[in-house]
């Protein structure tokens, strides 16, 4: 809990565990409506003294999670209750209840006269099993301001605070977003804070290993060892290694673990060898990079489907689990992932399966990142287009009418 104040004696800050004890509520407007979700969280007995309440709080009253006795305050209502939160519009029906709070020794919060209390609701905030009190005195917006910077901290990982107690070994899988530190989920961010291993992709966030502490090792994925193993092996046993070893581990991945990421293997991996797994889905580069560069994947009245393909294998090659020539008959939108080196090859196979030569294409490299750059063609001259432009992975490939959108945006 943090506090500031003025006052020579300040407020003694305590967490109260008010499952299963009483607490009475009097007033059913908006202050009651901020309040009782966390009362009712706590697992208090709520009893509810008002003659109306919002809308809000009657659903919960309906819902049975509290006790609702509509009629105004009287005198005893306190009795047997551990705590108290008066919130009338009743300045003598608070007053009197506060002095029956007092007669009682039950703690008790005033909406009205916060100097007449006995106790103050400070500005709370919860994040992965962590809550944060700030009391500011009279200076309630302070105390919501300070509470907000530190659960945001909290949250995407700028203020770490490593758990020390009861941690579980294990690997979180972790989708970085297409490049720009900036759309790594918030979750993906704090995961990454707690690390004591990352073994990173060459397309994931780079910028955010700066920022983590000297003793955390990171490990480039596409520097493993690989010996006589393939070199997904390679990385799926360093998972394994380091995890058994106690260590908290991240797998950092651009784009999402589960496109073309090969999460699903080392998911399936760590299952197999015992290793707690955790996923945290990331943005695909997929739909963010055209958006970035100004193509919306579907537009009204344009596209209303659009489809992800891994171009990394030539049509021809018999490796190849694509239907091309299916993919040629849609009139949506079609993403092409990894497809830079066989654009070219693509391109003609999808024209001779009847998609029209002229048809838009927008290729952006390095999409939301400092270096993006936008390249616009046909599905007819794409593969020259790549080739004179020097276009280079990593690369997005959109192709369908929606890539004639946003060809200012660079």
């Amino acid at each position: 809990m943090t506090e500031t104040h003025p006052d020579p004696a300040p407020a003694y800050p305590v967490g109260l565990r008010l499952a299963g004890r009483r607490v009475v509520v009097l007033g059913g407007g908006q202050v009651a409506q901020r309040r009782l979700p966390a009362l009712l969280a706590a697992g208090a007995d709520v009893t509810l003294v008002s003659p109306s309440a919002t809308p809000s709080v009657e659903a919960m009253a309906d819902a049975g999670e509290l006790t609702w006795e509509r009629r105004p305050y009287r005198e005893g209502d306190l009795a047997d209750a551990w705590y108290a939160l008066v919130c009338t519009r009743d300045p003598e029906a608070n007053a009197a209840a506060s002095a029956e709070a007092e007669r009682h020794r039950v703690w008790c919060v005033r909406s009205d006269d916060a100097e007449s209390a006995t106790a103050w609701t400070p500005a709370t905030g919860r994040s992965e099993g962590v809550t944060v009190a700030v009391l500011t005195g009279r200076d309630p917006r302070r105390s919501a301001a300070v509470r907000d910077a530190i659960v945001e901290g909290l949250r995407d990982g700028t203020l770490v605070a490593p758990r020390h107690r009861a941690r579980t070994p294990g690997v979180a899988l972790v989708g970085g977003g297409p490049g720009d530190p900036d759309l790594i989920t918030v979750r993906g961010r704090r995961l990454l804070a707690e690390a004591d291993v990352v073994i990173a992709d060459r397309l994931g966030p780079r910028d955010l290993l700066d920022e983590l502490p000297p003793h955390v090792e990171v490990i480039d994925a596409a520097k493993i060892p690989y010996g006589r193993a393939m070199a997904q092996e390679a990385i799926n046993n360093a998972l394994i290694e380091h995890a058994k070893a106690g260590k908290q581990v991240v797998r950092l991945k651009g784009g999402d673990p589960f496109v073309f990421g090969r999460g699903m293997e080392e998911a399936e991996a760590l299952a197999e060898a015992g290793i707690a797994c955790t996923v945290v889905p990331g943005v695909t580069s997929a739909i963010s990079v055209p958006g970035a560069a100004g193509v919306p994947v579907t537009h009204r009245g344009v596209a209303h489907e659009f489809t992800v393909v891994s171009g990394h294998v030539a049509p021809d090659d018999e490796r190849s689990l694509v239907d091309w020539t299916a993919l040629a008959g849609l009139t949506g939108t079609l993403v092409l992932l990894m497809a830079v080196e066989n654009s070219g090859a693509i391109a003609a196979k999808l024209m001779a399966g009847g998609r029209p030569g002229d048809t838009p294409v927008a290729v952006i490299q390095e999409g939301t990142m400092a270096a993006q750059r936008r390249v616009d063609a046909t599905l007819a001259t794409v593969g020259e287009t790549v080739r004179a432009e020097g276009v280079r992975p990593p690369a997005v490939i959109v192709i369908g009418d929606v890539a004639a959108r946003g060809r200012n945006q660079r």
